[in-house]
Parts: C-alpha cells; sequence; structure tokens
C-alpha cells in the first residue's frame, strides 16, 4: 500500500521529470553524446556529478514516508535539480530505472569495511583478510543470485505510483557499488555500469602493503587472486546474459564513470529482445595499480582485463589513476576500447596526443580545486584552458566527478558549467 502522501509526491516528481525528458534541447544533447562517442565529435559534452554532493537535496527535504519511495524521490530530486540548475549536458530519459534486485555470497573470507566510528565519512578501510599466500585457498566461487519477486514487487509499487506517468524500465544493477554492500543490493539509482574492478577488490582482500610487495615476493599470488577475480566477473556478466538481467546502457545509464553510453556502433534500447554482453559497454581500471610500473602493470593486470574486454561490445577505460605512461599497451591489448578517462594524474598533451580521433579524450577535473570552503577559480580556469589547448583535435567530454562538499554553496557548479562553456566557446 502506498500512502496518500508518498503518491502524490512522487507523482508531483514524475511529471517534472516527464516535462523534462520532453523537451527538444534532450534530443539534441542525446544527438551531441552520441556525435562524441561515434568519434565526430561537434563539441565537447559536459556533465556534473551530483549525487555523492554532500546535502545535494537534503534529509529534510526529503517528504516520502516509505523507505524504498523516499530513495527514489532522493535520485529524482537530485536528476531533477541538475536539470534546473546547471545546464551541463544532463539528459533526462522519458522513463525511470530500477535495477534488478541481487544477492550475493562472499568470497569465503569477510571483507569488512571499517570506518570512522559515528560518522558517514567516505574515508575507510578494510579487513584485509588474505594475509598470506595460503590464505588464498579459503576463498570459494562466490553465489550469485536475483530476487526477482522483491523487483518486480518494486516495479508494481512504482508503475502504480507513477506508471501512467513516467514509464518504468527493469535492468542491469550497479557492481561497483554492490562490492560495499555484500550480501544483497536494491536500487541505487545507478544501473547500467558494467564495472570489471579487479585490483580495486585485489585491494581489499591483501592491504596496499602486500599489494606492493607480493609483485615482488609473491608473484604467484597476485596472478592466482587475479585468475580469482577474472573468474568471478566472468560468472557474474554470464549470469546477467544466461538470466535474461540485462539492458542496453546505450543511454544515459552510467557506461563508464558517470559516462553517458551513446553510440551508433552498439544497439539502442529495444524493450521487444534481450540484450548480450556484446551489445553493452563495460568499463576496466586499475586505480590500485597506479604506482606500479607500466611493465608490471602490463604483467600483473592488462591480461585479465583485457580477457573481461573480449565479451563487451565497447570498452570505457579508468577512473581517476594516471593512463599516459601504460597507454599504448591498453591501446594494443583491447581493440574494442572507445573511451579513456584523463585524470589531473595524467600528462593531458601526451595523451591527447595517444588518442588522437581514434577514441574519446574523458576529461576528469580535479575534485579538489573546486571542493571545500574556497574553490580556487583561477586554477579551475586554468585547467580548462589546458584541457582545451591540447585537446583541440580530440573527441572530448568532461566529466566532473568526486565533488563531495561545497559548504553549501551548490552556485558554484553552474558557476564551473558556464566558465567551461565559455572556456571550449559553447
Amino acid at each position: 500500500m502506498i500512502s496518500q502522501n508518498d503518491r502524490n509526491v512522487i507523482r508531483e516528481l514524475a511529471t517534472k521529470w516527464m516535462e523534462w525528458a520532453s523537451r527538444p534541447v534532450m534530443q539534441e544533447r542525446k544527438r551531441l553524446w552520441k556525435a562524441v562517442h561515434d568519434l565526430k565529435a561537434e563539441r565537447p559534452v559536459i556533465l556534473f556529478e551530483t549525487a555523492w554532493i554532500d546535502g545535494y537535496v537534503r534529509a529534510d527535504e526529503l517528504r516520502c514516508e516509505d523507505p524504498f519511495l523516499r530513495n527514489v524521490e532522493q535520485n529524482m530530486r537530485v536528476t531533477l535539480r541538475q536539470a534546473e540548475e546547471l545546464n551541463d549536458d544532463l539528459v533526462v530519459e522519458p522513463h525511470y530505472r530500477l535495477g534488478w534486485r541481487m544477492r550475493f555470497s562472499d568470497y569465503g573470507v569477510p571483507v569488512e569495511i571499517r570506518s570512522a566510528p559515528g560518522t558517514q565519512s567516505i574515508a575507510y578501510s578494510f579487513s584485509f583478510p588474505i594475509a598470506t599466500p595460503a590464505d588464498i585457498a579459503k576463498l570459494r566461487p562466490r553465489t550469485i543470485s536475483v530476487d526477482r519477486a522483491e523487483t518486480q514487487r518494486r516495479r508494481a509499487l512504482l508503475e502504480d505510483a507513477m506508471g501512467d506517468i513516467l514509464p518504468i524500465r527493469v535492468g542491469n544493477f550497479d557492481p561497483f557499488i554492490s562490492e560495499f554492500n555484500v550480501g544483497e543490493y536494491g536500487d541505487l539509482g545507478f544501473t547500467g555500469n558494467f564495472f570489471f574492478g579487479l585490483t580495486w577488490q585485489l585491494y581489499r582482500f591483501i592491504g596496499n602493503d602486500r599489494l606492493l610487495y607480493w609483485v615482488y615476493d609473491e608473484p604467484k599470488a597476485i596472478h592466482d587472486l587475479m585468475s580469482y577475480l577474472l573468474a568471478d566477473r566472468l560468472a557474474l556478466f554470464s549470469f546477467f546474459e544466461r538470466e535474461g538481467l540485462l539492458d542496453f546502457n546505450t543511454d544515459s545509464q552510467m557506461a563508464g564513470p558517470r559516462m553517458y553510453g551513446y553510440v551508433s556502433d552498439l544497439p539502442v534500447p529495444d524493450a521487444a529482445r534481450r540484450a548480450g554482453l556484446k551489445d553493452v559497454w563495460g568499463w576496466a581500471e586499475s586505480q590500485e595499480f597506479q604506482m606500479m610500473s607500466p611493465e608490471m602493470y602490463g604483467e600483473f593486470v592488462l591480461p585479465y582485463l583485457a580477457k573481461l574486454s573480449e565479451r563487451f561490445g565497447l570498452v570505457y577505460y579508468g577512473c581517476c589513476e594516471r593512463v599516459d605512461d601504460r597507454l599504448p599497451l591498453i591501446l594494443k591489448a583491447i581493440p574494442n576500447l572507445r573511451s579513456v578517462s584523463v585524470s589531473g594524474w595524467s600528462d593531458l598533451a601526451k595523451t591527447a596526443e595517444l588518442l588522437g580521433k581514434k577514441y574519446v579524450f574523458s576529461r576528469k577535473p580535479t575534485p579538489a580545486y573546486l571542493s571545500g570552503t574556497n574553490p580556487d577559480w583561477n586554477r579551475l580556469e586554468a585547467d580548462m584552458k589546458n584541457t582545451r589547448a591540447v585537446t583541440k583535435d580530440s573527441n572530448l567530454e568532461i566529466l566532473y566527478r568526486d565533488v563531495y562538499s561545497t559548504n553549501g554553496d551548490r552556485a558554484r557548479l553552474r558557476k564551473w558549467v558556464e566558465m567551461t562553456k565559455r572556456t571550449f566557446q559553447i
């Protein structure tokens, strides 16, 4: 049962959502995103990640009482506020997406998340259960299941509340988020991203010290762990394909770290047929190996990422790590690579030269410049001017991520978007 209050709240938001989705600018933005990913960019596309900003939508603004609908309300208010305030290239689709409710066992060993008591800090550590190579024998294949009944119950709840205004689409989930929720994962509004996350999980097994030492002292242990994680991801993605849980992520779903999936070389979302892995984007990265040499990365990581990449139609590579020093290896190993994340740790000019017009230059501005009490506007402007100078021949998307605090100053986000548009003469 849905309370009248909750129904009114969700219907009001659904109406606003469809109003935005119906605006002609949304079709224009989709066309521009697709042009960039088709390697025929007409201009840079710009998108800000607002969902993780502390207080972007405050708890006291939420009016739903049901916990699930309250979560949906949060997701909808974030999207609508961004559409109303930022004027970036956000796309609002004429439907609401719901991820499959998934359940996972642990890996045979508990990987406990440890954060500071009484805080909701983004700083945290883990229990690092693999302390010796002998501990690898404790690992077991994860069991994976989908709770279809609970997923359909939630879908029915949303269709009852707003289905006559805003259609509901069910499909995919977010394996990146699920790593924080061993046991089960519900809708968090970020379906669509198929994250490989091998060294992400490797670090959580053994910790940073052993990660640094074992490539020298216990190389077989690193390969054994990477082989285990490769098999785990292959099993997960194959489960989704076999069980008919995949949906096309060639729309405003997260096809990479905040990247939209619009592209001509993969099928558009089609409710009439099942999607396969070859129809969707995958996301490969290895932030944890940034401190390793390209040669060690090429030995211990890249072969496993390349094997996973073979299963997908197109691949987005990277997140926050430096890529320019190992990019030639990546370009050779992953022939279906389309887009590469370029953070402030990379040599921008060298990366632009390597990518040329054959790939998407997916720029990630430095979060620290815009975060906290006092944004550094001189650095922000210089960063964008430098980006423009080195990417004049690139297929450029600018994705501002990992800004977690603005001290309640939402206006700075629009100011950055406007500054960036002026810089690129948009």
